[in-house]
């Protein structure tokens, strides 16, 4: 688990147009991740 305030692990996604972004693609910028967990998923 991710302590708050802590730096976000280094990762790669596709994102909404099914090209991969990493994070450094925003280097010295701010990032916001927002997901849906339990999108496409009964209930």
């Amino acid at each position: 688990m991710i302590e708050a305030g802590a730096d976000a692990p280094l990762f790669s996604m596709p994102n909404q147009d099914g090209m991969t972004v990493s994070l450094d693609d925003f280097a010295g910028r701010y990032v916001l991740l927002w997901w849906y967990p339990k999108a496409s998923t009964p209930g």
